[in-house]
């Protein structure tokens, strides 16, 4: 039974580190929520790690950079890791092969021009057109705020036919943007599946972020983690995945399934809702706080 808890300090005290989620938990896109940066703080003053884990398309710095400029304090996290970290790797290993076809915007072209250390001495990568490509890189839709996956059917179709393997950089299939709701890689990638494509992913809910995420915070076997994320499908099945304890935020992605109390969610629906999603967190909240 997912319990329902009113801060993160409820429950602090059992963990050594946090993966916490960025959109819909610490920033919902424009600007931070005050009392989710406030409980990342105390966690850390107890002598906890943050690690911000977000399926962002980019490296990291990119979103460290976008932290920044939202007023996020650098003293709420310790590191930041991101999908395109691992995405990236993954490409530069030839995951999709060399010639690639970039779906995404202008704010994406970091994770090819930004090279890793570690990738210095790699083939390059090209982004061509469709046409001449070997795979395809999905950062997210050319036109988020207006395009939906049905817009790329004919595109995707000769591309399946083709045998073209897609990379998603994002597994996350829709972010809250303000008020505005946007289309991920994800959801790309899950149409490009529905079609009979093949997808490749390095984000949550899959292995590879959390692996890496754990070399870099270099914490000992037997350090406790708790993964806090408003994605059911994401988030909170990458923990159950890894064998985690979990926070879901309810007020976030799915906040209109828990009554009208976005705060606190209504103890009688979400167990339902859970079991709909066959997923059943360690605890649940309606903001991190």
């Amino acid at each position: 039974m997912t319990r329902i808890i009113s801060s993160l300090a409820e429950v602090s005290a059992s963990y050594d580190a946090l993966f916490c989620d960025l959109w819909g938990c610490l920033h919902n896109g424009k600007q931070p929520f005050p009392a989710a940066v406030a409980a990342l703080q105390a966690f850390r003053a107890q002598g906890g790690q943050v690690c911000l884990m977000t399926n962002a398309p980019r490296p990291n710095q990119y979103v460290i950079a976008q932290l920044d400029r939202m007023g996020v304090p650098r003293d709420a996290w310790d590191l930041v890791v991101s999908s395109g970290d691992a995405a990236q790797d993954a490409m530069f290993a030839g995951a999709v092969g060399r010639n690639v076809w970039h779906i995404g915007i202008e704010k994406d072209h970091g994770f090819f021009t930004d090279i890793p250390d570690a990738h210095r001495d790699a083939a390059p990568i090209r982004r061509v057109p469709l046409e001449e490509a070997e795979g395809i890189i999905a950062s997210g839709p050319f036109d988020e705020l207006n395009e939906t996956p049905e817009d790329y059917r004919d595109r995707f179709q000769g591309a399946v036919d083709r045998g073209l393997p897609m990379l998603c950089a994002n597994p996350d299939i829709v972010v809250d943007m303000g008020e505005t709701r946007i289309y991920c890689a994800g959801a790309l990638a899950d149409f490009y599946q529905s079609l009979g494509g093949t997808a490749l992913y390095y984000g949550k809910p899959h292995a590879p972020i959390y692996d890496r995420a754990r070399a870099l915070m270099g914490l000992g076997p037997e350090a406790r983690y708790l993964a806090v994320g408003d994605g059911i499908a994401t988030d909170i099945a990458g923990a159950e995945a890894q064998g985690i304890d979990s926070i879901f935020v309810t007020g976030g992605l799915a906040a209109d399934a828990f009554g009208p109390d976005v705060a606190q969610p209504d103890a009688g629906m979400l167990p339902e809702w859970l079991g709909s999603q066959g997923r059943a967190p360690t605890f649940a909240i309606g903001r991190l706080r």
